[in-house]
């Protein structure tokens, strides 16, 4: 009895917990909020591949997570708490159009040559600073050559369908012998899809200040490619969203999912 009554006393002696206001939760949803937005605008940043100029590596429908804090300068968003780290070569980078006339256009390729660096084209083959490269990764379709895609930076595109731009600016880059100096602050980039990919060998070089980040791992995949084309209407853009939830899981490459890039 006794024991009953020290157990009572002690329970009311409690003190209720204090009840969260609408304030205070509001406060709260709005902090959420706010990390987030962090994240996804400095931290990582989603990227859907709506070509096939990165296949096998990429594939059309293929939803990437791309890190923008190690790519970034060393006077970046968070300074000495992330790693800062170089872009290298065989990096693929995601990063905005060069061309002008693709103004505001996301692009993923593969660096091949960084500043200094001495690029060349033979027979369709990368030779970087006098070496042939061993690119297991690059997919080329069988029977084909085209003189300036394959013998870059050899022959003049002057005749061929979308003649590049930077055509010119290329003729007064710096040149040693048959090769292309890679300018300081430019990279020089190419899809695995060689055959396939509009790259710096026609609308040239990618300067340091456009590249966003780097791929990490896909986190969806989905068969049916992605719809990226600008001025497409309400209706079909509705269409579209109805197609994934219906086939969200027969469309789905479930395999492809946390599959790291590189």
């Amino acid at each position: 009895m006794f024991a009953r009554k020290n157990v009572a006393e002690k329970t009311s002696q409690e003190p209720e917990k204090k009840k969260e206001t609408l304030s205070e939760s509001i406060l709260g949803l709005v902090a959420v909020l706010v990390s987030a937005l962090f994240v996804i605008t400095f931290v990582v940043q989603s990227f859907v591949i709506p070509s096939a100029s990165m296949e096998n590596t990429l594939q059309i429908g293929d939803y990437l997570l791309v890190d923008r804090l190690a790519p970034a300068p060393r006077a970046g968003y968070l300074g000495p708490l992330i790693a800062y780290r170089q872009i290298q070569r065989g990096d693929i980078v995601v990063f905005v159009h060069p061309d002008p006339r693709e103004k505001g256009m996301y692009v993923v390729k593969r660096v091949i040559g960084v500043p200094h660096d001495r690029i060349r084209l033979r027979n369709g083959v990368v030779y970087r600073n006098g070496e042939a490269l061993n690119e297991p990764y690059v997919l080329r379709g069988e029977g084909t050559h085209d003189d300036y895609r394959d013998e870059f930076p050899r022959f003049s595109p002057v005749g061929q369908q979308g003649v590049p731009a930077w055509w010119p600016a290329l003729k007064s880059a710096s040149m040693q012998g048959e090769d292309l100096v890679i300018p300081e602050g430019d990279y020089f980039g190419m899809g695995d899809n060689r055959d396939q990919s509009l790259d710096s060998r026609y609308w040239g070089f990618i300067p340091r200040e456009n590249i966003i980040g780097r791929p990490m791992f896909v986190y969806w995949s989905f068969k049916t490619a992605p719809d990226e084309i600008q001025g497409t209407t309400w209706s079909e853009r509705s269409a579209r969203w109805f197609h994934m939830v219906i086939h969200f899981f027969d469309e789905t490459r479930w395999k492809r999912i946390f599959h790291r890039v590189n």
